[in-house]
């Protein structure tokens, strides 16, 4: 698919990898460390690190030769997936929390509790609709320019309409 949340959701989209990538932002590296923190089943885990390795968010490297054993380290994509995970915390907090959050993200300076916001670089804006919208890109191919456009009809024809 060309869609980027597909491709994304494809080396990310099983819930074990998105907590081992989590569970890596925090500084863990070893197997154990991973299985420990997860009570993930250790075929289930070589089957998710490999993937993690394969897709480049992480890199394997051996710290043991007797016997073998090796840590996992974020790569810069790796890195980057950090606002993904900060994002769905604040989410699942504000949605899925009814006895309040669990973990809350803060500045460390101060101590403050911090809501996340994604945010145009230009102006420092929340990027929020009706502001923002997605539009096809450079690469997008026929079949990405026809959806968008539908899209943009729909939304033309709702603003048009009584109560839109």
């Amino acid at each position: 698919m060309q869609c980027p949340i597909a491709r994304s959701l494809e080396r990310v989209g099983e819930w074990w990898s998105i907590l081992i990538l989590r569970d890596a932002l925090h500084g863990l590296t070893r197997f154990d460390e991973f299985q420990k923190n997860l009570g993930i089943a250790p075929n289930m885990l070589t089957r998710r690190l490999n993937a993690l390795v394969e897709s480049g968010l992480l890199e394997r490297r051996r710290y043991s030769e007797r016997p073998p054993r090796d840590e996992y380290l974020l790569t810069e994509r790796g890195r980057d997936f950090r606002p993904v995970v900060l994002s769905l915390l604040a989410w699942g907090n504000r949605h899925f929390a009814p006895e309040g959050a669990s973990v809350v993200l803060v500045n460390r300076q101060t101590g403050a509790a911090v809501d996340p916001i994604l945010a145009d670089p230009a102006t420092g804006r929340p990027v929020d609709e009706p502001d923002y919208v997605l539009v096809p890109g450079p690469a997008a191919s026929g079949r990405v320019l026809q959806k968008y456009r539908a899209v943009a009809e729909a939304r033309t024809a709702r603003k048009r309409s009584p109560g839109g």
